[in-house]
């Protein structure tokens, strides 16, 4: 923790050990990056006023979401592509949520099967449906998920098309990597990459194998944006609510309409998300989109939140706008791709320990009390 006290530590590291594809890859937006620019600007606007000469305080940042006990609201968004960013990313991911015992939410385009990181994840393994268009696909992942351990379902409703995400294309990313002097001489240059690497084997969407012919495997990212997404409707999430048993959230809500037709419609769970500024660079800010939705719906389903969470206040100014539980990718990705296995946790205990520090700086001895110390209510 004296190393590397913060997630920009994590960052600034990363950044280094990572070939310049992969970093492209995670760091990025879409457009001109406004969008990921505003989450971090909306939340740095987020200020409390301190109530102090309180004495001996424990902070408590205990919660519970869906019947399951945490020490705090802190989860692992789903990040697509993980094992692209850092080789053996997903299962490195479930293990530290089994550690730290928190929510791991694996992406239908990550690069583990549910098979594997179900059981790594011990229990705490969420998984994110980006809608197949075919409804046999569907049913497939979702009974696979099932079985696999995954304990809840995170529709993705914030994709109805690609985003074009600029930098990405200059990068040339693609799944399976297309080999070339550039690609080598990168994976050259980044010795802790090429051996996890090494390790793991090439970045593949092995969630999705199962349903590409062979033929079709080296341009797997074409299959990807022709099979996934389009078609989410309000008939389709009804759809999978009705085969989905367990909790059932739906991911990418800026809208208070939609957050309430969604709950409508038999979601235990709405989350805020402008899916970290990479799919409309000109969406609100997402923080700003939080306590609308919350005042819309919150006293209905849980609201969790994501998008532009960097440390522990900005974890603190999520649950004071209202959110029942805070997850981030980035943050994750950083402290993996800084430090190896042990830096997902160690990401865990920095964004833990910020948000116990800022409750003791604002003399809040339990969650609910970070709303009173806004500096001003959000609307």
């Amino acid at each position: 923790m004296n190393r590397w006290p913060a997630i920009s530590d994590l960052e600034s590291r990363s950044n280094k050990r990572l070939p310049s594809f992969a970093w492209d890859y995670l760091d990025s937006g879409t457009g001109s990056e406004q969008a990921l620019d505003r989450n971090l600007d909306a939340l740095a606007r987020v200020t409390f006023r301190p109530q102090l000469l309180k004495g001996l305080m424990e902070p408590s940042t205990e919660t519970s979401l869906f019947g399951v006990d945490y020490a705090a609201p802190i989860g692992i968004a789903p990040v697509g592509l993980g094992g692209l960013i850092w080789p053996g990313a997903d299962t490195a991911l479930a293990r530290a949520a089994a550690d730290r015992r928190i929510p791991y939410v694996l992406s239908t385009v990550g690069t583990e099967s549910p098979e594997v990181a179900g059981p790594e994840a011990a229990g705490m393994g969420w998984f994110q449906l980006y809608p197949p268009r075919e409804e046999a696909t569907r049913r497939d992942l979702i009974d696979r998920a099932q079985n696999s351990g995954f304990t809840a379902m995170v529709i993705t409703a914030d994709v109805p098309a690609p985003s074009r995400r600029e930098r990405q294309r200059k990068a040339r990313i693609r799944v399976p990597p297309s080999i070339g002097p550039r690609l080598v001489l990168e994976v050259a240059r980044h010795p802790a990459w090429a051996n996890a690497l090494r390790r793991h084997g090439t970045p593949r969407f092995r969630c999705l194998e199962k349903y590409v012919d062979a033929a079709s495997m080296t341009n797997m990212a074409a299959f990807v944006g022709a099979n996934l997404g389009g078609t989410l409707s309000w008939d389709y999430l009804a759809a999978v609510r009705d085969q989905w048993e367990g909790p059932l959230i739906v991911k990418g809500i800026l809208d208070i309409h939609d957050a309430q037709r969604c709950v409508d419609n038999g979601a235990d769970a709405v989350q805020v998300s402008n899916h970290g500024g990479r799919q409309l660079d000109g969406a609100i800010g997402a923080i700003d989109a939080l306590a609308p939705i919350v005042g819309r719906v919150g006293d209905q389903v849980p609201v969790l939140f994501d998008s532009g969470i960097r440390d522990g206040l900005d974890v603190a100014r999520a649950v004071a706008h209202g959110a029942s539980f805070v997850f981030c990718g980035r943050a994750f990705m950083f402290g993996l791709a800084a430090i190896g296995e042990a830096g997902p946790g160690h990401a865990y205990d920095i964004l833990h320990e910020g948000l116990v520090n800022v409750m003791h700086q604002t003399g809040c001895e339990s969650l609910d009390q970070l709303s009173d110390r806004l500096t001003t209510k959000p609307a």
